[in-house]
């Protein structure tokens, strides 16, 4: 797999950290996830699952195509999850939808509608009552909305213990290390220090989400300049189809789980690693769910959390090889770390197994020194 011989080690045990670890493994490639806690866990299981890289808006072209790449791979992907672990992530690729309530806003979702249209990505316009008749939940004052076909959502935290469980049918060891050490010369990785001792590795892969600049031992050129993004979300318990598709309204998100589960996000917040629910926070998230939909009132809260995504400072990922021979980013996805879980660990596994790092390209740590020597550009450092 890698012209050491070596062992591949990947530092972090999210879905990220862990798809990359089953691609891998069902490559044939011998492969090691280390985590400080609990695999699955962090950003990945605070998420909702959303995988709507066209409802996100995102404008920077490489990372839109990255992201609509990997929601075509998601299907397949699942699929070789559920054969290897016997768990369905439950993914539905029923549509997002958005819902307008006054004439201005509606008038931006056609001009969305009409943006996508030549992307040739499927769209439906609802009047009001077509979209009542779609979510009868929706405030009778609801103006209209806009269905993005083929977008959906993945349970992420089924995906988790999925993917958890496919690692290990496929032969990579998950362990978990309260300490974790890259360890290198002026040329090429080494291997890794935990808590247990060294472990040599041909290759290692930083997917620590919002921790990932914090990993020790990595050169300053290979430390991605990351920044956890706290996200807070509420749970209430809802009748099963009560919402039928993921749904954006002004100011916050909802999310149905086949369990009767609906996940209502997600608040933005740069406050370092601070992982506490605020009031402040619930009350911006049940303002937005309430004054779209009334009849949420009366449903219970039954969980509320917080995340923290891996932010960097032009919102793009840091993702293949660094000037470091065998480390290798995979880190800084932000709001997408779940959409491009299937994308990036194919790229990833091609990167390590051949070398072929072409479609990363814009997504290089390299590119700290370009921005750094271009004048009145963003500096990373």
């Amino acid at each position: 797999m890698n012209d050491r011989g070596g062992d591949v080690v990947v530092v972090g045990a999210g879905l990220i950290g862990l798809a990359i670890a089953f691609e891998l493994a069902e490559r044939g490639a011998t492969v090691r996830v280390y985590d400080r806690g609990e695999p699955g866990r962090a950003a990945s299981w605070a998420g909702a699952g959303m995988l709507a890289p066209y409802t996100e808006r995102l404008t920077d072209e490489a990372l839109l195509e990255f992201c609509a790449s990997s929601l075509r791979e998601y299907p397949a992907f699942v699929e070789r999850v559920l054969a290897a672990s016997g768990i369905d992530p439950r993914l539905r690729l029923d549509g997002v939808v958005h819902a307008a309530f006054n004439d201005a806003d509606l008038q931006a979702l056609k001009h969305h509608a009409q943006a996508l249209a030549a992307r040739n990505v499927a769209t439906e316009m609802l009047d009001r009552l077509s979209l009542l008749a779609a979510e009868p939940w929706l405030g009778s004052h609801v103006a209209g909305g806009l269905l993005v076909n083929g977008e959906g959502r993945v349970d992420n935290r089924r995906l988790g213990r999925a993917l958890v469980s496919a690692c290990q049918t496929r032969g990579a060891l998950i362990d978990r290390s309260s300490a974790l050490r890259v360890e290198c010369d002026e040329r090429r990785v080494l291997g890794l220090r935990t808590d247990l001792g060294f472990v040599t590795a041909g290759a290692i892969v930083n997917a620590c989400g919002a921790w990932a600049s914090q990993l020790q031992g990595v050169p300053p050129a290979c430390v991605p300049p990351i920044e956890p993004i706290k996200g807070e979300m509420f749970a209430l318990a809802a009748p099963v189809d009560f919402v039928r598709h993921a749904t954006w309204v002004l100011g916050a998100y909802l999310v149905p789980r086949d369990d009767g589960r609906l996940l209502v996000g997600a608040t933005m917040e740069s406050a370092g690693f601070d992982e506490r629910v605020t009031a402040h926070g619930m009350h911006e998230l049940l303002h937005a769910a309430l004054s779209a939909a009334p009849s949420l009132r009366s449903f219970a809260v039954t969980e509320s959390w917080a995340g923290l995504r891996p932010g960097t400072p032009d919102g793009l990922p840091f993702l293949g090889p660094t000037p470091i021979d065998g480390f290798f980013l995979a880190c800084g996805h932000y709001r997408n770390g779940i959409l491009l879980a299937p994308a990036t660990a194919r790229l990833m596994a091609d990167a390590i197994e051949t070398k072929t790092d072409a479609e990363l390209r814009p997504f290089s740590i390299d590119r700290r020194r370009t921005e750094e020597s271009s004048p009145g550009r963003t500096t990373y450092v």
